[in-house]
């Protein structure tokens, strides 16, 4: 008997048009054949299937036009941002007992959180951009950031992603409006060091049976940094296999390979790096609900790796049923 799947996107933040593109991708990439797809689409307490089945909430299941109840044996989390990548969803889901795809409840929460995630790693020995943290209503000196930071420097949303609400900012007269811009987004504001090199990407997957490392993606981008319209708007080079040596690609890999076992990692993710000088590796964030189109960084780099995008699914979806 076929398996319900539950491909869940929306959220309540500026992604939701991003997650409503990588639900698309991820059912065009899971079997058909093997299972029965569904989107799920969750905003501003809107709970439904297909836009027009409501979710009962009580059990995660909906009653289809004939009257027949339909349950979910697996939800593919694709929210980018709250409730989906924060740990939200995944309580909910632990609490009735459903297999989903990503990171449970610490996991997603701690590398939601890009301030106190780069900062715990960094106890690891892992190198990390200097930073400042502010909380809505606390403030900083313009000349406090360029003492302790220097110019230019990127102020962002602590969580959150997609480069909504990031500036780089290049004169002190700039940090108070780029401070404003990014409390638009959240509640909490990271004002980290600028870094000059290269900028990497890698994603990952781990099973009971085997640990896949993908190849890893350089990302050139036409504009200052790697921004909206970077990413979606075509305005990058994306060079999958990067232009690394051999040496320096083996130790990203294991590198991202540890960091999943750090944080406690499920499904797939990708860590985002920055080489500097000296072939230093430097990270900037732990994504742990990457994009999923057929154009975002994990499916160019299953391509690379020769895999089939429908059987890397396929992995996480069984090795989360068969760990019920």
């Amino acid at each position: 008997m076929k398996k319900n799947i539950a491909i869940i996107a929306g959220g309540d933040s500026s992604e939701i048009v991003v997650s409503l593109k990588s639900a698309a991708g991820i059912f065009s990439f899971i079997n058909g054949e093997k299972y029965n797809k569904y989107i799920v689409t969750i905003s501003k307490g809107v709970w439904q299937v297909n836009d027009k089945y409501p979710i009962d909430k009580n059990d995660f299941s909906f009653t289809d036009k004939n009257g027949t109840k339909i349950r979910f044996d697996f939800a593919y989390i694709t929210i980018h941002g709250t409730p989906g990548e924060d740990g939200i969803l995944q309580g909910y889901f632990d609490l009735l007992g459903i297999p989903y795809s990503n990171c449970g409840v610490l996991a997603s929460a701690l590398t939601f959180n890009k301030f106190t995630c780069n900062q715990y790693l960094k106890g690891f020995g892992i190198r990390v951009a200097e930073s400042l943290m502010l909380r809505k209503g606390q403030t900083l000196e313009n000349k406090d950031v360029v003492e302790k930071l220097g110019l230019p420097c990127f102020v962002k949303p602590n969580v959150g992603g997609s480069s909504f609400g990031v500036t780089k900012v290049k004169t002190a007269e700039q940090i108070q409006p780029a401070i404003e811009k990014a409390f638009g987004e959240g509640s909490e504001v990271i004002i980290e060091s600028f870094m000059q090199g290269t900028e990497i990407t890698c994603g990952t997957y781990k099973t009971k049976e085997k640990t896949v490392v993908f190849p890893i993606t350089e990302v050139v981008s036409e504009n200052e940094f790697f921004d909206y319209d970077a990413k979606y708007n075509g305005q990058v080079r994306e060079i999958t296999p990067a232009r690394l040596s051999d040496e320096l690609t083996a130790r990203v890999q294991q590198l991202t390979s540890a960091i999943y076992d750090i944080v406690g990692a499920k499904g797939i993710i990708r860590v985002d790096y920055i080489i500097t000088e000296g072939e230093v590796i430097n990270l900037l964030e732990v994504n742990t609900t990457p994009g999923m189109t057929a154009t975002s960084f994990i499916p160019q780099q299953v391509r690379a790796a020769g895999l089939d995008i429908s059987d890397v699914m396929e992995d996480i979806i069984e090795n989360e049923l068969n760990n019920k």
